[in-house]
C-alpha cells in the first residue's frame, strides 16, 4: 500500500509541476515569456512551456498584453514558428538489442537482450517554445485569420493562467 501512496503523491506533485505559473522567464530557454520590441508596432513574443498548446496560448496572452499596454486594438500574427528542444523529441518508443560475452576461470557465456521502451502519457518532458512576431494596430480589426482582438484574446485566456 506504501508504494501507491507514493507513486500518487509524485504523480500529484509532478502535476503541479508541470503547470507553471505564468509570468516572465528568468533567463534564456527558462518557462515563460519573453518579448523585444522590434519597431514601432512591431514585437517577437515567445512563450516557453512543457505543453505545446499551452506555450501557443500563453504566447498569444502576451501578444495581446502588448498591444494593450501601447493603446493598440488589434495585432497580427506575421510569422510564428514552434521550437521543441532535443529532450523533447525522444517521446517515441524504442528497442534496443545489446549482447556481451564473458569468461571466468574455464568456462565463457555469452548474453543477449532486447528492451522495449514505450512512453506512458503520451507526453514529452522538454520544453516548447512559441515565437511569434507580432504588428499591432488601432480602430477596426481587419478581416484577416491572423489577426485577434486584443481585448477578446485577453479575456478568453487569461481565466487559463495562473499568475
Amino acid at each position: 500500500m506504501k508504494p501507491y501512496a507514493i507513486l500518487i503523491a509524485a504523480s500529484l506533485l509532478a502535476a503541479c509541476a508541470s503547470n507553471a505559473a505564468y509570468g516572465p522567464a528568468s533567463k534564456s530557454g527558462a518557462m515563460g515569456y519573453s518579448s523585444q520590441q522590434i519597431e514601432t508596432g512591431r514585437y517577437q513574443v515567445s512563450y516557453t512551456d512543457s505543453d505545446p498548446s499551452r506555450a501557443r496560448d500563453r504566447a498569444l496572452l502576451r501578444a495581446a498584453e502588448l498591444t494593450l499596454q501601447e493603446g493598440s486594438d488589434w495585432f497580427e500574427i506575421t510569422s510564428s514558428f514552434t521550437d521543441q528542444s532535443e529532450e523533447g523529441r525522444s517521446g517515441g518508443s524504442s528497442v534496443s538489442i545489446g549482447g556481451s560475452s564473458g569468461s571466468y576461470g574455464r568456462s565463457s557465456s555469452v548474453g543477449v537482450g532486447v528492451g522495449i521502451g514505450i512512453p506512458i502519457g503520451g507526453s514529452t518532458s522538454g520544453a516548447v517554445t512559441e515565437v511569434l512576431e507580432i504588428m499591432t494596430g488601432k480602430g477596426a480589426k481587419p478581416d484577416r485569420p491572423a489577426v485577434y482582438d486584443a481585448r477578446s484574446v485577453d479575456i478568453n485566456l487569461r481565466g487559463t493562467v495562473t499568475e
